[in-house]
């Protein structure tokens, strides 16, 4: 029974770093189909989407999910580590201005914290 459990552990850690993976690729995917002209980049982003769907099914048959903060205020309780945090002041707003690596949730919680970079929100 426990090398059943050490084995799924070993199998949803190897899922999770492949769908991390592919997260980082769809993104790079898209900068590049997006500098191609509007005929061609509409079919490969049609195949991108296609492909982060499948991503995606694959996540939510073993109970996982995928979490975008990006544009989200920064908040300190927020399951991931901010790579610039000390580049800003205590009592400075700050958002999250790029995920590097998403948040990955399952039935019980998280299951691995994100990676991101800050940017200073403006003062209203």
């Amino acid at each position: 029974m426990i090398e059943q459990d050490a084995n799924l552990e070993t199998l949803e850690r190897s899922l999770i770093d492949m769908a991390v993976e592919s997260w980082r690729f769809s993104r790079l995917f898209a900068r590049v189909a997006g500098k191609l002209d509007a005929g061609e980049s509409g079919r490969y982003l049609g195949q991108l989407r296609s492909f982060q769907k499948k991503i995606e099914d694959g996540l939510a048959a073993n109970g996982l999910h995928l979490v975008d903060v990006e544009g989200q205020p920064y908040d300190p309780w927020m399951a991931v580590s901010a790579l610039n945090l000390g580049d800003f002041g205590p009592d400075e707003a700050l958002a999250v201005d790029q995920m590097l690596e998403p948040v990955i949730m399952g039935p019980t919680g998280l299951r691995r914290a994100g990676t991101v970079l800050l940017w200073r929100m403006l003062s209203p």
